[in-house]
């Protein structure tokens, strides 16, 4: 790869990143001069990469959910299945927090956001089902949990959690997390 493709990607990932920590703070409509000062580019090179606003929140979405979905082998290869299982959920609920902030511009009608909700079943879903099934075989969580009821679970665990905080969405998590473990062939009541 040339210097110029190098220092483009470079770039590229560098706006990501700032355009990742300024949404947190000040929101999707932050001045674009604001990601591009962080980030340590000019805004010519901002708008190289960016023509449009949706096409950096559509990029910005796509990262988090490519991070999110790259996390579930990690973990799976530092942890025992169960453990990775609750780590991911807890990784999620963490992009979940950052999507929040998302959630308006996402749903907004602009067809630049058209095709991220498939994009984030298509990589999402396959990285929880992978947790599940190695957690049911090691004999962690119930064998009969499904990946998608699972993920809106958490989405409405946390939706109703981040007003008392990223903590708080977590501590929810965790409780979830316990009552998967829950086995009714160990004698407990259904």
């Amino acid at each position: 790869m040339d210097k110029v493709r190098i220092d483009a990607q470079r770039n590229f990932e560098a706006l990501l990143e700032a355009a990742i920590e300024v949404f947190a703070v000040s929101g999707v409509d932050a001045p674009v001069r604001e990601i591009a000062d962080r980030a340590g580019v000019g805004i010519g090179t901002f708008y190289r990469h960016f023509p449009q606003r949706a096409d950096l929140v559509a990029a910005v979405f796509r990262h988090e959910i490519d991070a999110c979905a790259d996390a579930a082998p990690v973990l799976s290869g530092q942890h025992p299945p169960g453990g990775a299982l609750e780590k991911w959920l807890q990784r999620y609920s963490d992009f979940l927090g950052t999507k929040r902030g998302l959630a308006a511009a996402l749903h907004s009608g602009n067809p630049a956001f058209e095709a991220l909700p498939a994009y984030f079943h298509q990589r999402i879903t396959p990285a929880l089902t992978g947790l599940l099934a190695a957690a049911a075989e090691a004999g962690e969580v119930k064998a009969d949990l499904d990946a998608t009821d699972l993920l809106d679970a958490v989405t409405s665990l946390c939706h109703g959690a981040y007003p008392k905080g990223q903590a708080h969405a977590r501590r929810l998590v965790t409780l979830l997390v316990d009552g998967l473990r829950y086995r009714s062939d160990a004698g407990a009541v259904p």
